[in-house]
């Protein structure tokens, strides 16, 4: 089955078409962060998604753990997927399906350890898809995302093995590392940000290139 890409930290509507261009299946729009890269003002997520043509998803990217804040934010957005960067309470999930039924939840999991793992499949009974990532919520200013470090792909197979919703990988990829680490987890899809830029700018000759190795692990 082919593995799905998503290109993370879109920032602007010409990034969004040449990562479209060149193979995406689904575009992350980041919005603010307690740290990490490509964070964008609302008004500037709620331009571009909406010119981003299907099936490609976009997906929000938030920090945000309150389940009212959470609706405002995406009704305001305008995004097809809302990707949870932190935890959340279990009772928020379902203040989301009912306030935005036809919005998709994604849960990010940042593989620490073995102890993710049951992490990772009690939030897999509440949303439609899970990103393993490299971040570490445990830090006095939150990591959630964007570090561009890998975590122990061995943790990751062992969830997408037992859990019941696609996974998608994310964490430290880059055109070198994307074939292994697909061989390795065999995710649904596989999360670049860092590895395809250039002075944080998407660089088309690394995407290409990702695409290319992503290609070769099929």
């Amino acid at each position: 089955m082919r593995t799905r890409l998503k290109v993370c930290c879109i920032s602007s509507a010409d990034e969004a078409r040449l990562a479209i261009a060149l193979g995406a299946d689904a575009l992350g729009l980041v919005s603010s962060m307690p740290s990490g890269p490509g964070v964008l003002e609302e008004p500037l997520i709620a331009e571009i998604a909406p010119g981003v043509p299907p099936p490609v998803a976009t997906f929000l990217l938030t920090s945000e753990v309150d389940a009212q804040t959470l609706v405002a934010q995406a009704r305001r957005c305008l995004c097809s997927v809302l990707q949870l960067c932190d935890s959340v309470e279990p009772a928020t999930y379902q203040v989301l399906r009912e306030a935005l039924p036809a919005l998709k939840l994604v849960q990010v999991v940042h593989v620490l350890g073995s102890d993710s793992i049951a992490e990772a499949l009690a939030a897999s009974l509440h949303v439609d898809a899970l990103l393993l990532d490299s971040g570490n919520p445990a830090l006095r200013v939150k990591e959630l995302g964007g570090t561009g470090r890998t975590h122990d792909w061995g943790v990751s197979r062992a969830i997408r093995e037992q859990a019941k919703v696609p996974v998608f990988l994310a964490g430290g990829l880059r055109p070198e590392n994307v074939a292994e680490a697909v061989r390795t987890v065999e995710p649904f899809a596989v999360d670049v940000c860092s590895g395809v830029r250039t002075n944080g700018r998407l660089d088309a000759g690394k995407l290409e290139a990702f695409v290319a190795a992503l290609s070769r692990s099929r």
